[in-house]
């Protein structure tokens, strides 16, 4: 007996079916964006950061902008220790890494951070542990 979908694809169906999946849009810039990051220099065809904010992190592939709102590309990777991040920027078509300067800033949206507590390991809760009920006879 065949569990799952259509002649070997396992569940949801040969087409269409399955989990389906999240339709990305291009929802435009942001209303307002915050400065992220200060460009340090090309890595290939990619530009390397300097977070400026201690605590929040970029989501992964969330686009970010010059101060204007023109995109310049997406978070690619996030690198270094917590206490000082870095992050690559994947270009978006039509944009050059070495046609920055250091020094130059880069800015996101703010629902595009996420707060640094995610990251970091949660402190143990000390309580007392609950008393078992035990039967004791006279």
């Amino acid at each position: 007996m065949s569990r799952g979908g259509a002649r070997g694809f396992g569940r949801g169906g040969a087409r269409g079916g399955g989990r389906g999946g999240f339709q990305q849009r291009d929802a435009g810039p942001p209303d307002t964006v915050l400065e992220i990051g200060s460009f340090m220099h090309a890595v290939e065809d990619e530009m390397l950061c300097a977070s400026l904010v201690s605590d929040k992190v970029p989501y992964f592939n969330a686009p970010v902008y010059l101060q204007n709102k023109s995109v310049v590309g997406k978070v690619d990777e996030i690198l270094g220790p917590i206490n000082e991040a870095y992050f690559s920027v994947k270009m978006s078509e039509g944009m050059v890494a070495t046609s920055f300067k250091r020094g130059d800033r880069i800015y996101i949206g703010s629902d595009k951070l996420l707060p640094i507590e995610r990251f970091l390991p949660k402190p143990k809760v000390t309580g007392k542990k609950p008393v078992s009920l035990e039967w004791t006879e006279n």
